[in-house]
């Protein structure tokens, strides 16, 4: 029957021994419900804390978009891993070039270190490109226009863009690539900076639907491991190459530090600072 308020008086109709176990089922729930709100508070709070929230990270949880600061952690960062590899680069160099690599690579990116420290302002493209052009004034024998082409390259595929994304990052290093190519005319197996550079960029694009930490970890290793491959390679192209057979059991100093600059790319992009 209806109740004074027009509604049905179901728990008046229930049987008693009803009524209690449904207040019972309720008591025996409750740890449950907590412990469900529990989780969906900690999650929210996760998310805002380490910046996964839609509004942070966008669409199917992408990162927040790379920008100056991030190069220039990634070119400073490679300064830091050339003068500490400097000795390591000069006596692969010593081998099978003029032993100077090392010393001519640590010279040039310390200038660029400068550079990035003096900038402001600059795009991240733009920041590139300034380093470019002091490898190739700094930077002797052919790995400073080598590496500078790169870097501009890289920079001039940017654009005056003031962030940018992993797509544009990876569009970025294969200009690079080809500005490599383009200049010492190596392709894979000639034993050259491209045999490190060109896995590192196949990885990255393999990985890059697993997001940016992922995909730069990938070109990493796959950057070391093609500078490691280059050690039974007869060298094709550079100085090495008038060694012939003689350059055969000796790793190339270029893809050495190629790989050098890739693990450098990884941590410039895991060691963003937090937004705040």
């Amino acid at each position: 029957m209806p109740n004074s308020n027009g509604r049905m008086a179901t728990q008046d109709a229930m049987n008693p021994k009803d009524v209690r176990h449904r207040r019972t089922s309720r008591s025996r729930c409750a740890p449950l419900y907590a412990g469900l709100t529990q989780v969906a508070q900690v999650a929210k709070v996760a998310a805002v804390t380490t910046g996964v929230s839609a509004g942070r990270r966008g669409r199917r949880g992408a990162p927040p978009p790379f920008d100056a600061a991030f190069v220039a952690r990634w070119l400073q960062g490679s300064a830091a891993e050339i003068a500490a590899h400097r000795d390591f680069l000069t006596q692969l160099d010593a081998a099978i070039g003029d032993a100077d690599h090392g010393v001519n690579m640590d010279r040039g990116f310390a200038a660029v270190a400068s550079v990035v420290a003096a900038a402001d302002g600059l795009s991240p493209g733009e920041l590139l490109v300034q380093a470019g052009a002091t490898l190739v004034l700094r930077v002797g024998g052919a790995a400073g226009p080598l590496y500078g082409s790169a870097l501009r390259e890289a920079g001039r595929s940017l654009g005056t863009a003031s962030t940018f994304g992993l797509p544009e990052l990876t569009g970025a290093l294969d200009a690079a690539l080809a500005g490599i190519v383009k200049l010492g005319a190596a392709e894979e197996g000639d034993k050259t900076i491209v045999d490190a550079w060109m896995p590192a960029l196949q990885a990255l694009r393999d990985a890059r639907s697993a997001g940016a930490a992922a995909a730069l970890h990938a070109a990493r290793i796959a950057a070391e491991g093609g500078a490691a491959a280059t050690t039974p390679m007869e060298a094709r192209k550079g100085r090495a190459s008038y060694l012939g057979a003689r350059s055969v059991g000796h790793q190339d100093p270029g893809a050495a530090s190629t790989s050098l600059l890739f693990g450098a790319l990884e941590r410039a992009a895991a060691d963003a600072p937090p937004d705040g």
